[in-house]
């Protein structure tokens, strides 16, 4: 019992934001058809930078962002392969893009000219920074359009300090799951209405929404303006990251500091200070100007125990806390284990290999099955035979190469 079952989505999209909107609805039942060029998508090709050997029989970073789908591979400047895509597109009820607008507009399928002929379809387009303003046209990646422009990189380092490294995908997920809760409003709507929509977000927009909270707090003079922050000045050192005896780390947060400091103080084991009216209630310890200080004491006593014996005490004392796990270990996490957040993909050539799933369930549907992402153009004859093409006249596409389908070694 799949949600989506039913619904067709022509998925026109390298990389991994707009693919991982498809992934979502190719999870739910949907018949999500990727459409590649002969060489395929880049993201085939990223595995040396992820520390992974290249190999298109295990590609855990494509099975990832193209599980459950189908593949055809389509030139679409040619006749041949423009007519299949457009019977394809015939049949469709979203189609989700991540190309740029001048080459959409070049094509003849930007929203304005599609929404002619498929008044009902739901147009759904990822980009960097959105569609409008002067800087529309930029190539976008959660590296620069997320992380650098959208304030993670200056705003999250310490003071004094080189930005964070990151790593791909981060914000390119978060816009995906963005884009596809907006597919699905448009899609009941088209379903129930009778009228298609455009859908879109970018990269940078979604970084904006995400530091919603602070950005606001920019309005006013406070910490906000002053970004980026030496810890030990935060407005609440409660909400930090701890060294331990045995050089890990343990980061618990307390928005609200009044209600956790006596209990915290006492728990750290300095009972001294918990009547201590320098540093409670929270206005007192910031006009005091005692936030470094008491950053300092914190530290100075989770220092002194190692990670194992403050995850008992905490957990006893309900406090909010969490180690900093490394990726080995959230692999590995019980808690990961019970919510059924991976799957451990059989390759078929003696490598069992553990993949990460998508983070919403479903109870009455359960788990779904995991396919491995296809091969560049796998499913092109039988796709094309749903639209009515014979064995001539796909051999015809092939010869004339307007449909490619990658040979399996």
């Amino acid at each position: 019992m799949k949600p989506l079952e039913g619904i067709r989505v022509i998925e026109l999209a390298t990389f991994i934001a707009a693919a991982a909107a498809g992934r979502f609805m190719a999870d739910l039942g949907a018949d999500v058809i990727k459409i590649e060029t002969a060489k395929g998508d880049p993201l085939r090709y990223t595995a040396p930078s992820e520390g992974r050997p290249l190999n298109m029989y295990e590609n855990t970073t494509w099975d990832l962002e193209n599980g459950n789908k189908r593949c055809i591979s389509i030139d679409i400047r040619k006749p041949g392969g423009r007519e299949a895509f457009f019977k394809l597109l015939d049949t469709a009820d979203v189609l989700i893009t991540n190309w740029r607008v001048q080459a959409l507009e070049r094509a003849g399928l930007d929203y304005e000219t599609l929404k002619k002929k498929y008044p009902k379809l739901v147009y759904a387009i990822c980009t960097g920074y959105g569609q409008y303003g002067p800087d529309k046209d930029l190539p976008g990646f959660d590296f620069t359009a997320f992380f650098a422009r959208g304030g993670y990189l200056d705003s999250l380092r310490q003071r004094g300090s080189v930005p964070m490294n990151v790593v791909p995908g981060i914000g390119d997920h978060n816009v995906g799951m963005n884009l596809a809760a907006g597919i699905l409003a448009a899609l009941y709507q088209a379903k129930t209405k009778g009228v298609g929509e455009k859908v879109e977000t970018s990269l940078f927009e979604s970084a904006i929404y995400n530091f919603g909270m602070m950005i606001q707090a920019a309005n006013y003079d406070g910490i906000a303006k002053n970004y980026p922050i030496d810890v030990r000045e935060s407005a609440n050192p409660f909400n930090a990251a701890w060294k331990t005896a045995d050089d890990r780390y343990i980061q618990t947060c307390m928005p609200d500091y009044n209600t956790y400091y006596k209990k915290f103080i006492t728990v750290i084991g300095r009972e001294d200070m918990a009547e201590d009216e320098n540093y409670f209630p929270v206005q007192n310890m910031q006009s005091n100007k005692l936030g470094p200080k008491l950053y300092d004491i914190v530290m100075e006593a989770i220092g002194k125990k190692t990670l194992e014996e403050w995850n008992k005490i905490f957990r006893e004392a309900d406090i909010p806390f969490a180690p900093a796990q490394n990726w080995m270990e959230i692999m590995h996490d019980p808690q990961a284990e019970a919510n059924n957040c991976f799957y451990d993909m059989d390759y078929g050539n003696g490598s069992v290999k553990r993949l990460v799933r998508l983070p919403v369930k479903f109870e009455e549907m359960g788990n779904p099955d995991y396919k491995k992402g296809p091969f560049i153009g796998e499913q092109g004859k039988e796709i094309l035979k749903e639209l009515g093409y014979d064995d001539t006249g796909i051999d015809k596409l092939l010869n004339e190469g307007d449909i490619y389908i990658w040979e399996k070694k």
